[in-house]
């Protein structure tokens, strides 16, 4: 499976599971609207790589790496 960190601008994936359920990480990326089966786009990255601007919902949204880390995709 690929986490969300991997992808490259332009793909979309659907989200397939976030790890770390119950984590302030989890709570956060449900919270911006990032929980199973909702699609992301990938916009960019920031100059220095970090951190990455995503499409989900409608509205764009910066991820660190780290957290994306956290969150399983399959491409779309």
């Amino acid at each position: 499976m690929v986490t969300l960190d991997q992808l490259k601008p332009g793909q979309r994936a659907s989200v397939e599971r976030i790890h770390g359920e119950g984590s302030a990480v989890y709570q956060r990326l449900m919270e911006m609207g990032v929980f199973d089966s909702a699609e992301v786009e990938i916009i960019r990255f920031a100059p220095l790589g970090d951190p990455m601007e995503v499409r989900v919902q409608g509205y764009n949204l910066s991820i660190r790496k780290i957290d994306a880390k956290h969150v399983e995709v399959k491409l779309l």
